[in-house]
């Protein structure tokens, strides 16, 4: 056990954006930093993001790949029927309140989140008022409430349900201020070099909101969230230059799909294999650089 309870790289803050499933791709980040034995100090993602988070957390290469590949092949994980009953097209409850128990599909190992002395923060976008929150160890005493967060993280508008803690219903972290990157909370934690996961190639630039006015009948309660999808694809465009700046000034590392080979809502098994070997060669390529980066021997 010891070996979970430690961490080797203490000045770099490591960021997981989301992407439903093109973590196909970057989950293979996960797997190769834990195979290199790379344990940062502090972790943060939002979205599927969240996910790539908790699973580096466990140090479960296993679950960090099937949670975006092998898992799609699971006929409860939704489709148009429980989107219908108001499951989501991505039946969230199943995925990630049921499936990460002892003896379900996808168990996570919770005493090893606990073990491992790394921060971290899951954000999500509370749709009262627009707020970001970030939530961290303290706010996750258990299972429950861990697993309640990556979804409400990961609660794609329309596709799926709002999630409510406490009283209060949140949405998918990406629409907060940095467009679903967790620079900000890094930032707050007091980091300035930071290993950012993207999920989406170089050239990517997010095109404006389309179907407004369907989104804005949707949401028609909760204006906030209506406000935050119109605005969200220039607070993500801008994130990403701003990466692209701090990559250039050398306090970034980025990790950028040379390609990026299946959408968000992909569930055939073979492409999202196919998509995760990818991901796993180039991440082989750039381990030598994120070393010396991380000050790490090669």
């Amino acid at each position: 056990m010891t070996e979970r309870v430690t961490s080797n790289v203490t000045d770099t803050a490591l960021i997981f954006e989301g992407g439903g499933m093109r973590a196909s791709y970057t989950s293979a980040v996960v797997v190769e930093l834990l195979r290199a034995g790379i344990h940062i100090d502090w972790v943060g993602g939002i979205s599927a993001g969240s996910s790539n988070t908790v699973n580096y957390l466990t140090r479960d290469a296993v679950r960090a790949r099937t949670s975006f590949v092998e898992f799609s092949a699971d006929p409860r994980m939704g489709n148009v029927r429980t989107w219908v009953r108001g499951k989501g097209l991505f039946n969230a409850e199943y995925i990630y309140e049921t499936s990460g128990h002892p003896g379900q599909a996808l168990p996570f190992d919770f005493a090893a989140y606990q073990a491992n002395p790394a921060t971290m923060a899951i954000g999500s976008f509370r749709m009262s008022d627009g707020e970001m929150v970030y939530w961290g160890k303290s706010d996750t005493p258990d299972l429950v409430s861990l697993m309640k967060r990556v979804r409400a993280s990961s609660t794609m508008p329309v596709l799926m349900p709002p999630v409510t803690i406490d009283g209060v219903d949140y949405i998918d972290g990406a629409l907060g201020p940095t467009g679903g990157i967790a620079l900000d909370a890094a930032r707050a934690a007091g980091y300035q070099k930071f290993l950012v996961i993207l999920t989406q190639p170089r050239t990517y630039v997010k095109p404006p909101l389309r179907n407004e006015r369907l989104y804005g009948r949707w949401f028609r309660r909760t204006p906030a969230v209506v406000d935050a999808l119109i605005r969200r694809p220039a607070r993500y465009n801008a994130t990403r230059e701003e990466l692209f700046e701090l990559e250039r000034e050398g306090r970034a590392m980025l990790f950028v799909p040379e390609t990026m080979p299946v959408t968000n809502g992909e569930r055939s098994v073979a492409k999202l294999q196919a998509a995760h070997e990818l991901g796993l060669a180039q991440v082989r390529r750039e381990l030598p650089a994120w070393r010396e980066f991380l000050g790490l021997p090669r």
